[in-house]
């Protein structure tokens, strides 16, 4: 999740040394010139499932007249999994964005306001029991996904993963590329997990712009068959495969259908079923 529609505050909040809710940056990575990450401090009090998201942002620009300032909030997933010590997020860049803008420019050692309330419909709660997984995404998309590929249950309750990932340009799928790799040498999820568990992944990356050894929307590749060639499986079925969806409006409604087509009913934390689609994320 990124740029949301902000959350109303009733209260306007004065400038202070530490921001309300406050966290510490402590590592920010750049991608390109619209994505990039960055991890910080975790609530000692914050529980979640891998998949969910909180609200996290800054304090806006102090108001001409009186000078207070109110906090400007949006939906993110946590990308790290639920057992990490600090916290990870994926963001875009929006230049004129009223949070992204001003976000893309913390450093390591800066504050940021983070909700410790986590909601979210992409947890494996939601779904209900089958031998294979897909996560659909697109753009940032990917981040609950990064929390849940690093989430052991994940490998505990499937024999196979699937990750399909589609961007415009090559550099958007560098987050999710080197964080796939990064797990066949991740000594302590390989521990706990079991040696190779990684070896139940299967990445399926593609652009819709720039050249890629795989260009092409996914939902095109999988209505043509391709899709389901190249990684050697059977399209979904109701049997065996659970899905869950984090992309643009546009996306997640074309998947939902095809979904539908396929056998497979919407799920929800308080009804699992075949698949559940993240409804607040924003590419």
């Amino acid at each position: 999740m990124t740029e949301q529609t902000p959350v109303n505050e009733t209260t306007a909040v004065k400038a202070t040394p530490t921001l309300p809710d406050a966290q510490t940056v402590t590592e920010i990575e750049h991608y390109t010139d619209r994505l990039f990450r960055f991890r910080c401090t975790r609530p000692a009090s914050l529980r979640f499932r891998s998949g969910e998201f909180v609200m996290i942002g800054l304090m806006g620009d102090p108001h001409p007249e009186t000078g207070k300032q109110k906090p400007l909030l949006r939906a993110y997933s946590i990308a790290s999994p639920s057992w990490d010590e600090e916290l990870e997020f994926y963001s875009i860049k929006v230049q004129d964005g009223p949070l992204t803008s001003k976000l893309q420019h913390i450093q390591p050692g800066d504050e940021i306001i983070l909700r410790p309330k986590p909601v979210g419909t992409l947890v494996h709660d939601a779904l209900l029991p089958g031998k294979r997984i897909w996560f659909f995404a697109t753009g940032t998309g990917f981040a609950p996904f990064a929390s849940l590929l690093r989430e052991p249950q994940t490998y505990e309750d499937y024999d196979e993963v699937i990750i399909t990932h589609t961007c415009r340009e090559v550099g958007e799928l560098t987050y999710g590329r080197d964080l796939i790799e990064s797990l066949k040498h991740d000594e302590l999820l390989n521990e706990v997990i079991g040696e190779g568990f990684w070896k139940k992944i299967k990445y399926y990356p593609t652009t819709t712009r720039e050249e890629s050894p795989k260009m092409g929307r996914i939902t095109d590749l999988m209505k043509s068959g391709e899709a389901f060639k190249d990684l050697g499986v059977e399209p979904l079925n109701p049997e065996s495969d659970r899905a869950m969806i984090c992309g643009n409006l546009a996306f997640n409604l074309e998947l939902k259908e095809m979904f539908e087509e396929y056998g497979l009913e919407e799920g929800a934390n308080s009804k699992p079923a075949h698949y559940v689609v993240e409804k607040a994320f924003l590419d």
